[in-house]
């Protein structure tokens, strides 16, 4: 009677647990009463009290005490009550150890597991492990002992639990040694290892479920020890899980299991993992996995399945090796798989594709014409599932690649219009539920690429598209609604005014959807609605959707009280996007705004435990959702404070530590949400300007400290809108001021305000950057810096030792020393690795970022940095990667122009290297190499050393001069004109200048327009005669130049060629008047 036993463990606790005789009576039950469910009970009550009431019982009880219970737990038939046993034992061991006692606890162990009984092994081997588990720093001294033991009993000829046992031992120890000061241990740990991959196997292939799960958890963990404990047979280690992964005999979940170990090696040892140059092999096995389990495979997010787990390995190698080990190889197998007459093989290589795109777009953008015209065929293929599989390809692509994806949009949005089209005229057939699915990629694609096109691309389709997706408002499928409603926030807010004639119908069809709320899927349909009407919002702008803005921010404040997370979330979100369109006018939301966001981040994210009492003993160790946020049940307490265990007998050996859970820093639904209430603030803080200082000095205080959150994502946020912050007072001094000054001290100096949150801003930025293991936040940190930098000038960094701290932080991440960059371990012998992968590449480029935004700042000064950060830019200027070597060339030429004369003393390094690289194989390095010469022709003062390489500087840009409409056409014309700019004497102008001319107007790189026409400008001035004869040509140059788009010209050359033009047409009247737009800058 389980409510018997629960009322009378209540009335124990209460009446006689508070009693040290009450220990003693239940260690007497476990060890003598008949019931094994009383014995069971007994145990999990008795290892609650030990830590109470153990050193409460007399001295001359606990020898006998002792001797009874490991007799009892030796002897004990009941596996259940075996485990629970020992954990009592272990739970005495660790008291009685700490005060000298028991002293021959191990040595009884050891013995029991070389008995001929293999029980008694068993239960030992499980003592063992358990008294390792908890206190396994105090048996470092014995820890010869046990090696000695262990390589015995994990080869226990009869009993699988003994192996199993031991290998269990083996992972505690492994969490103790530490390899620098116990090189026996280590020796012997490796010696062992190869036997406990055998123990694995064997619980695989006997089918055993439970030791299997269990070897693989072993194998988790020793990811996380000494790193040198694995080394030895990493290579081999990983082959097995491999094998283990592509193995169609072996179960599914042992499948799985043996992936995910190698999703988590790639993540945390991936250096060692780049070593071993596997990436091919399990690429191609990947393949074979997701063709393998066809149909099966639909849900790559559902990291349960062999494939879902398979393509998330896909995913981890792509971030985390360099491409040539993950997607080169994909990509040369690519067409073939996808033109295969098998549609699971065709659908499995879009799948691949669309998961590697996220870890290397970079690479895969440059090959995006060798299979863009086979992904965008397999959106006419003849199986259903190989559209669906490739219209979530093509919608990854778009996420990743939107520039080069918007530039086919003559091709896909047709082709994805004609699958919404199909799919929807199917929805009443027998492949309704596939059908389903390829409406909702549809419009998902849809709304991923439109994200890339501009006004003028999007036109042509909307009056098709929008009216299209809008009837599919009334469907009665809640995901269609959604990813419709989706696509049409994507086409209006890349649309722009462009969508007015469309705005006031759907914002009518819309409006039901923002106050739903009877369920959680209207509520998730609800979210999707209020993200429409922001981008709306921000695509029709304020005077249209004014009627709008007061129902909308009383709905989603209403949203902040119907206990959904992402709905407030989206409310955040929501009210940032509008105070984008009205900014200072945002002024009557702020208080209402601000009081919601700073209640948001004030919340307390506290212990991941809770308690509900005896009455959800069934819930203990599940995790559920209380206030939006998961939390894990733990058992209750007792008045006197003893944790209890629960009723139903579960085995201590699944229950986790109590103490495990204070270091539990898992992301809750608070965490999440301070995220999106940050990013909120930000961009309130940002566009209400002025508006917002009454609450700025709040804000801060509120937002410091959520810098040093546990997740890394408030982290981020917290760092960017402390950032924006300063930027956005920055701003409002400069509304009064003159604009910032390279060099210190100040030229400009800041107001105290600013002062104060620049020095606030960078101590938590500086405190952050230095320990930071999260990639994305250091990224972050990088390009938050360089921009305001860029922005604001050198008032932020001009505190006392900031320059030095950040130069410090800089080099140990171009170094790749920093924290973010490391494994778990020393891999000392993987420091040669030359590759990276993109997103660690991008940890460095951004690096790059912060030094080129100190060169702009510091000006000439920054030559003595230069002297710090040369040697490790110049060895990636040198790099035999082609990403790594442009980044480093365009850094060096953003340097150049950032320290103007002062780049003199570097000269001659810098020509050589350059001069290299101009003839570089990879196009954009050559591009940053003509850039970078021009500039340092134009800044260095040693004439004489650059002129002696005027000639072959003009010898290796003319190619480039002849490379069609590129960056690197217009910088070498850039480089040539400021050759010009500085010696013209030492240019053949003759036959230059005309080749030159005939080469403009510039199309892709318009920063050079200004060397280009100041040197024109320059040579009219001095009456050049071969500038002049070109006059005729030049004018209607000069006429597009000045037209639209306005970014071709800066102001200050704009007023240049207006002089220009002026005087031409005091000479040549007619040749200016054949074009309408000189002849209206003129009458300006």
């Amino acid at each position: 009677d389980t409510e018997r036993v629960k009322l009378a463990t209540a009335e124990l606790r209460k009446e006689y647990y508070t009693s040290p005789d009450s220990l003693g009576l239940l260690l007497q039950l476990l060890t003598s009463h008949e019931s094994p469910q009383l014995r069971q009970l007994a145990a999990t009550q008795a290892r609650s009290l030990v830590p109470k009431h153990w050193q409460s019982i007399p001295e001359t009880h606990k020898p006998q005490i002792r001797t009874h219970l490991l007799q009892a737990t030796l002897n004990e038939q009941n596996s259940l009550v075996r485990h629970s046993a020992a954990r009592v034992i272990a739970t005495v061991a660790k008291i009685d150890v700490e005060d000298g006692e028991w002293a021959d606890l191990p040595t009884l162990m050891q013995h029991a597991a070389s008995s001929s009984n293999a029980q008694h092994r068993e239960v030992s081997t499980y003592i063992l492990f358990t008294i390792l588990e908890g206190m396994g720093d105090g048996f470092m001294h014995r820890f010869h002992e046990l090696f000695s033991l262990f390589e015995k009993t994990i080869r226990d000829p009869q009993s699988a639990e003994v192996r199993i046992n031991t290998m269990l031992a083996l992972s505690k120890m492994a969490m103790i040694i530490d390899s620098d000061n116990d090189e026996e241990s280590l020796q012997s740990f490796q010696n062992v290892f190869p036997q406990m991959v055998r123990v694995l196997k064997e619980a695989i292939d006997s089918g055993d479920e439970g030791r299997t799960l269990q070897g693989f958890e072993v194998f988790q963990t020793l990811l996380t020890c000494d790193s040198k404990l694995l080394n030895k047979h990493f290579g081999d280690l990983v082959q097995f899980m491999a094998g283990i992964g592509v193995d169609k005999t072996v179960d599914d979940d042992a499948r799985t299991q043996a992936i995910t170990f190698l999703i988590q090696a790639v993540t945390y040892r991936k250096l060692k993992f780049q070593s071993l140059r596997i990436g091919e092999q399990l690429t191609m096995g990947i393949l074979e996995i997701v063709t393998e389990c066809g149909n099966d495979a639909d849900d790559e997010d559902d990291e349960l399945t062999v494939a879902g787990a398979a393509l998330g390995l896909l995913s981890e190698m792509a971030s985390n090796l360099p491409p040539a080990q993950t997607v080169v190889p994909l990509l040369r197998v690519f067409n073939t798989h996808a033109n295969s007459t098998d549609p699971n093989r065709r659908q499995a290589a879009i799948k691949a594709l669309g998961t590697c795109v996220e870890g290397a777009p970079d690479f895969i953008s440059t090959q995006l014409k060798e299979f863009f015209p086979t992904a965008l065929r397999l959106l006419d293929d003849p199986v259903l599932g190989v559209r669906e599989a490739a219209l979530s390809g093509i919608r990854l692509l778009a996420d990743q690649l939107a520039g080069d994806m918007g530039k086919e949009h003559q091709k896909l949005i047709p082709a994805l219009a004609k699958n919404l089209d199909r799919a929807m005229q199917g929805l009443r057939g027998p492949d309704a539920k596939v059908n389903l699915g390829i409406v909702t990629a549809s419009c998902h694609a849809i709304e991923s690429l439109v994200e890339g096109l501009e006004p003028d691309d999007v036109r042509p389709y909307l009056p098709e598209l929008v009216p299209h997706l809008s009837r599919l408002f009334s469907y009665p499928d809640l995901k269609v609604k959604s990813a419709t409603i989706g696509a049409i926030g994507s086409i209006a807010l890349c649309a722009k005014e462009e969508f007015l004639p469309y705005f006031a119908e759907t914002m009518t069809a819309l409006a039901e959807y923002v106050q739903i709320k009877d369920s959680t899927e209207e509520l998730d349909l609800r979210c999707m609605a209020c993200d429409t009407m922001g981008n709306i919002a921000l695509a029709v702008g304020s005077e249209p959707f004014q009627p709008y803005v007061i129902p909308l921010m009383n709905s989603t404040e209403e949203g902040l009280h119907l206990g959904h997370s992402r709905l407030k979330e989206t409310s955040f979100l929501f009210w940032g996007d509008i105070a984008k369109v009205y900014e200072e006018s945002f002024k009557p939301f702020l208080p209402g705004v601000v009081k919601a966001l700073f209640q948001s981040l004030e919340q307390e994210e506290v212990s991941t435990e809770v308690e509900l009492g005896e009455e959800a003993a069934d819930l203990v160790g599940q995790e559920v959702v209380i206030a939006g946020r998961k939390v894990k049940v733990a058992a209750a307490e007792a008045e006197n404070g003893d944790v209890t265990d629960s009723m139903d007998g579960v085995d201590d050996e699944e229950e986790e530590d109590e103490d495990d859970w204070d270091e539990v820093t898992g992301v809750t639904a608070v965490a999440l949400e301070k995220e999106c209430a940050l990013e909120s603030l930000g961009l309130v803080i940002a566009h209400t300007k002025g508006e917002y200082l009454p609450y700025l000095e709040k804000s801060i205080q509120i937002i410091l400290p959520l810098v040093e959150n546990a997740y890394e994502g408030v982290r981020r946020a917290a760092i960017s809108t402390l950032f924006r912050a300063y930027a956005s007072l920055w701003n409002l001094q400069n509304e009064k001021s003159e604009k910032w000054q390279p060099g210190l001290p100040l030229k400009v100096q800041p107001t105290e305000d600013i002062r104060k949150l620049g020095e606030v801003v960078m101590t938590a930025t500086l405190a952050v950057w230095q320990g930071e293991d999260d990639r994305q936040t250091v990224i972050d940190i990088h390009s938050n810096l360089a921009e305001t930098l860029r922005l604001c000038g050198p008032a932020i960094i001009s505190g006392s030792g900031v320059i030095e701290q950040i130069t410090k932080l800089v080099i140990s991440v171009i170094t790749k020393k920093h924290p973010c960059q490391q494994d778990f371990g020393d891999e000392e012998e993987e420091d040669d690795l030359q590759e990276s992968s993109e997103y660690d590449w991008l940890i460095i480029d951004t690096a790059f970022d912060v030094i080129m935004g100190m060169s702009s700042v510091l000006g000439e000064q920054f030559g003595q940095l230069w002297k710090i950060f040369e040697k490790s830019i110049m060895q990636y200027a040198s790099s035999s990667e082609s990403t790594e070597r442009c980044s480093a060339v365009g850094a060096i030429s953003e340097c150049i122009r950032g320290m103007g004369n002062g780049i003199t003393p570097f000269t001659t390094g810098l020509l050589k290297l350059l001069l290299h690289r101009l003839g570089d194989e990879d196009p954009q390095t050559k591009a940053n190499a003509a850039f970078a010469i021009g500039l340092l022709v134009e800044n260095s003062a040693k004439d004489q050393e650059i002129l002696r390489s005027y000639n072959t500087i003009l010898g290796k840009l003319e190619p480039l001069l002849h490379a069609g409409r590129s960056r690197q056409l217009d910088n070498a014309i850039g480089c040539v004109s400021r050759m010009i700019k500085k010696h013209k004497n030492n240019v053949p102008l003759s036959e230059v200048l005309p080749a030159l001319v005939d080469l403009l107007p510039l199309k892709d790189d318009y920063e050079e327009n200004d060397p280009v026409y100041q040197m024109i400008v320059q040579l009219y001035s001095a009456g050049e005669p071969t500038i002049t004869s070109l006059t005729p040509r030049l004018i209607p140059v000069i006429a597009q130049v000045m037209g639209p788009p306005e970014e071709q010209l800066t102001d200050a050359t704009r007023e240049r060629l207006l002089e220009l033009v002026t005087f031409v047409h005091s000479k040549q009247p007619a040749l200016v008047k054949q074009h309408a737009v000189l002849m209206a800058a003129l009458q300006s």
